[in-house]
């Protein structure tokens, strides 16, 4: 079976409040805590980029696993903010870590995008003769596709990475099942209008803001309402388990409250809902791996503990995975600051990359 060795996470330096984020978008701090439950996200230095965050956490995970980055045989990055349009935001994750031997490759599926780059990594190792580790990263860099005036957004989005690395464990572990879903009908509902093939980037697409994100608030609410109930039923149902069963719920987290809301409509109980995104934002396609990561820095996950992974992002896209953990550690690598702009943020293996065991929840280094 292929499961969870190591967990790795990072979060930029520079935290940023609601006092800050409120008045540029004609809110007030109170108005964010009582409708979102958000009450800081971090953002990324001018000069760092998704891959750079990625690639923190993933010698942080490699290092959690006891697995040097050139041992790994594949590298998995889930983002909806790349680097550039191409090439692969992985390719520049493999360089920046040192991961020579491996395959690299994206995956894109907005906020859903690590469990379906697990997917792929889980296949990938099951299919590939010699294969036996793969690193698969959740990264965003948000804030640089953020209107600032946006209050629909801009108090929500924030960026961050988080990283496991995939390996072979006991039959009785690891991932046992996943089932993943997409309705692009929906596509149209989360997304950056610009910058691709349809809308090239031009004077005309800055001016009309159409390379921030732009988001129906309404139907996304009514589509995570509708989806993570379905999810837990579908997953309980699959493996014939109840609610009592489950040791830990690990979600995406693009509204701590909303999330609160349908866990305690559906009868989860809240010590078993882990939320990071009260001090994290909605960092997309790291906020579940995230939340994964620190629930096992906090010592919430026992071996042979019972945790089903909930998705669901732009696209519209979702999924589940039941996996029983195994002790794996997290480590999160430090946050850079604003004045080591200059220097390049990784550039060396794990081993000689500063990572230390504890909180990836905390929000200064």
């Amino acid at each position: 079976m292929t499961g969870v060795l190591g967990m790795g996470t990072y979060l930029p330096a520079e935290v940023r409040g609601n006092d800050e984020v409120g008045p540029p978008a004609g809110v007030s701090a109170t108005w964010i805590t009582e409708r979102t439950g958000v009450l800081e996200r971090h953002r990324a230095a001018p000069d760092e980029a998704a891959s750079d965050l990625a690639a923190a956490a993933v010698l942080a995970a490699c290092e959690a696993a006891g697995i040097p980055p050139d041992r790994l045989d594949l590298v998995v990055a889930a983002t909806s903010t790349p680097d550039e349009l191409g090439p692969a935001t992985a390719c520049r994750v493999q360089a920046l870590t040192g991961a020579a031997n491996a395959v690299a490759l994206d995956v894109s599926a907005a906020c859903s995008g690590w469990l379906f780059a697990a997917k792929v990594a889980h296949a990938w190792l099951a299919t590939t003769p010699g294969a036996r580790y793969a690193a698969v990263v959740g990264v965003e860099a948000y804030s640089k596709f953020v209107d600032p005036a946006h209050r629909g957004t801009a108090v929500l989005f924030a960026d961050g990475a988080a990283a496991a690395v995939l390996g072979p464990v006991d039959d009785d572990a690891g991932f046992h099942g996943f089932r993943l879903g997409s309705d692009g009908r929906g596509a149209h509902h989360v997304l950056i209008p610009a910058g691709g093939s349809r809308i090239p980037a031009g004077p005309e697409s800055l001016t009309a803001g159409l390379h921030h994100i732009h988001m129906d608030g309404r139907v996304v609410r009514d589509f995570i309402t509708e989806i993570f109930p379905r999810l837990v039923d579908q997953a309980l149902t699959d493996h014939g388990l109840d609610l009592k069963d489950i040791d830990a719920f690990i979600t995406h987290q693009p509204n701590p409250l909303l999330l609160r809301a349908v866990a305690d409509r559906i009868g989860i109980p809240a010590e078993r809902l882990h939320i990071t995104g009260d001090l994290t934002g909605n960092i997309g396609a790291a906020s579940a791996p995230f939340a994964l990561a620190d629930a096992a820095a906090r010592g919430l996950l026992a071996d042979r503990a019972r945790v089903l992974v909930c998705v669901f992002g732009a696209g519209l896209t979702w999924g589940s995975a039941l996996l029983t953990w195994t002790g794996a550690r997290s480590l999160r690598a430090p946050g850079r600051s604003s004045s080591a702009q200059d220097t390049p943020v990784l550039n060396s293996p794990a081993r000689d990359t500063a990572v230390q065991d504890g909180t990836a929840r905390n929000t200064t280094d």
